[in-house]
């Protein structure tokens, strides 16, 4: 699903990445853990096509997206990648379900069937009673989980999380990330997921280790 070969990126005098090798299966959920400072942000922003490498490949359903052009890279990240951030980053203006329709009407989709597929992602995630709240009258799990249906609403092949669980309590974390393991074989998507919480990562197909820019 995801292969990166070679992934070197520096910040002027600063090598945040070293030449990193990387893979997913479909259907593969892929914790990577380390410290702070380590690049693992710098990586998932690469593997999201957000941030170009200085030197390396990235293949995302066999497509070379970094020698796509800007308009249609921007096209192939909204319809193949979905995001999920430490911040859940809702308009707090827009209801749920107005939140979760968004990248589907950026795609041009038609109304009625983003509304609909928004109301039964919400219904999944156990959110069927509050479609209709904005996000300053939802919990910190229910945001979060309404940031995972708005990743999840143009079913991308490749979801990528950002500290997903860096807001939540321990029993709110362990359910999110027990979600993804669900979620990952319900709809066969490939998860990428940085992480501080060496425990939750436990539970992931796949755990990697970077320091200092490199898999240990």
């Amino acid at each position: 699903m995801i292969k990166a070969k070679g992934i070197s990126k520096s910040f002027g005098d600063l090598k945040v990445l070293k030449g990193l090798d990387f893979q997913a299966e479909k259907g593969e959920l892929v914790s990577i853990v380390g410290a702070s400072g380590a690049g693992k942000t710098t990586f998932l922003q690469i593997l999201g096509t957000l941030e170009n490498p200085d030197q390396g490949e990235l293949y995302i359903k066999d497509t070379a997206v970094f020698k796509l052009k800007p308009k249609k890279l921007a096209q192939f990240r909204n319809d193949h990648i979905g995001f999920i951030f430490q911040f859940h980053h809702l308009l707090p203006e827009f209801t749920a379900i107005e939140n979760v329709c968004i990248p589907g009407f950026i795609a041009k989709k038609k109304k009625g069937e983003v509304e609909k597929r928004a109301a039964e992602l919400l219904n999944y995630l156990g959110l069927k009673e509050r479609v209709n709240h904005k996000p300053s009258e939802l919990s910190g799990g229910e945001q979060q989980r309404v940031a995972v249906a708005r990743a999840l609403i143009n079913n991308p092949a490749l979801v990528l999380a950002d500290e997903p669980t860096g807001n939540l309590d321990s029993k709110n974390a362990l359910a999110l990330h027990e979600l993804f393991m669900e979620l990952k074989t319900e709809f066969q998507q490939s998860f990428v997921i940085v992480t501080h919480n060496k425990e939750l990562s436990k539970i992931s197909d796949n755990q990697l280790f970077m320091k200092d820019g490199i898999f240990q």
